[in-house]
């Protein structure tokens, strides 16, 4: 039988995985708060599969919040185009959460590559991109968030 502390864990963890999918609840902070507690409560994992959980929920904050913009990047914006998207759509976050995030790189991609090739078509591709981009990292949050669950029931039932 589970305390009420290691089950509120591990209803962060289950939080943090429906946060990959849910706008404005980031998915990597709530499931590192999971994880803070359940070794807070338990002692439990070790400090070596600690450190990868830790990481696993870094990456997905991280994917949360810059992997549209890299994407951009990766479609063919500029570093400049990239970085200013990365920064629009994490002030616009407050404002409409993931949605806000994907409108603000998204937008901040077209005008500004816009502006520098005059070529709607291009950017509009690396917007398009950005966009893919944006729904890939809800799988990648997803992924991490999934293995950190499951990595913290193994702990817990081993």
């Amino acid at each position: 039988m589970m305390d009420a502390v290691v089950l509120l864990a591990f209803g962060l963890l289950a939080l943090g995985m429906v946060g990959s999918v849910l706008p404005l609840l980031p998915s990597g902070l709530v499931s590192l708060a999971g994880v803070a507690v359940y070794w807070w409560q338990t002692g439990d994992p070790g400090a070596l599969v600690l450190a990868a959980l830790v990481a696993l929920c870094v990456v997905a904050t991280a994917v949360d919040w810059f992997g549209g913009a890299l994407a951009g990047y990766a479609g063919g914006a500029s570093t400049r185009t990239t970085v200013l998207a990365g920064v629009v759509g994490l002030l616009l976050l407050p404002l409409g959460g993931p949605i806000g995030i994907a409108i603000g790189v998204v937008g901040t991609i077209v005008v500004c590559e816009y502006r520098r090739h005059g070529d709607g078509e291009k950017s509009v591709r690396a917007a398009l991109t950005a966009s893919i981009g944006i729904l890939a990292s809800v799988l990648v949050q997803l992924l991490c968030t999934g293995v950190v669950f499951g990595a913290l029931l193994l702990v817990h039932y081993v």
